[in-house]
């Protein structure tokens, strides 16, 4: 099973910008919750005196850092962390952010670490490379939330990586390391939020099951029932069946 991978990036003052769903996943804590604070949120009494001085004098140095620490969940619980942060660089050589990548220890060993938890050459000489990655995943995050491209039935990656004036290789890379996804699977789960919200949605009770999804980027009734399963674990009938059931429709 492959293990969650926290993302976190801050900004030069080691604040936190944004982190990924692993991040909510290993911590409990969501992005709104630690957004602006710092990572050091995750230390309690049992994190260990002589890893938060490694940990704080690489900061200060402004190198790449790799180490072990007892962090805390929200509910209190301590587990095992093993992480890797590294500086992000302007074109002066100006730290504009960090980003840390961290594990459960309870889900690796030592032999089957996750590459991103390797101080890689990618990373600690050319940073820039990993700026531009998590800026990519930023306006790919804006091209999908704020824009909804996903409605487009013929969406493609090469769709997606011409609107971001990047490649398909790369956007690829970014879509595989921090969404854990395929470029498919990850607008599909785009798909299916926007289908869920019109089932929800007295506004759209007049359509089908099959005809909200043509609404919501599907244009093949059977891959639409296939994805909807696979990513919710139920059919959309089943779905309307629950949501019908917690709230169930006024008498006339």
């Amino acid at each position: 099973m492959t293990p969650h991978i926290a993302v976190i990036v801050t900004d030069a003052q080691r604040r936190i910008l944004w982190v990924n769903e692993d991040f909510t996943a290993i911590t409990g804590y969501s992005l709104p919750e630690v957004l602006g604070k710092k990572p050091n949120i995750l230390q309690g009494p049992g994190s260990e005196p002589e890893a938060i001085r490694r940990i704080r004098k690489g900061l200060e140095m402004q190198v790449s850092i790799k180490d072990s620490i007892t962090n805390y969940r929200k509910n209190g619980e301590e587990y095992p962390c093993k992480l890797v942060i590294h500086p992000i660089f302007d074109d002066t050589r100006q730290v504009t952010n960090y980003i840390a990548f961290e594990v459960d220890g309870h889900e690796v060993s030592e032999a089957d670490e996750p590459p991103l938890l390797q101080l890689s050459e990618k990373y600690s000489n050319s940073s820039l490379k990993g700026a531009d990655e998590i800026r990519l995943l930023f306006r790919l995050k804006a091209l999908m939330e704020e824009e909804k491209r996903y409605l487009d039935p013929d969406l493609s990656l090469r769709c997606v990586a011409d609107a971001l004036s990047t490649n398909t290789k790369y956007l690829s890379q970014v879509v595989n390391r921090h969404a854990r996804q395929n470029f498919q699977y990850f607008v599909n789960v785009y798909r299916i939020e926007e289908v869920k919200q019109k089932i929800a949605d007295p506004e759209y009770r007049y359509l089908t099951l099959y005809g909200i999804a043509l609404q919501c980027g599907f244009k093949n009734k059977s891959t639409f029932y296939k994805v909807f399963r696979e990513i919710t674990g139920i059919t959309p009938r089943d779905y309307l069946k629950n949501l019908d059931a917690q709230h169930p429709q006024p008498a006339m």
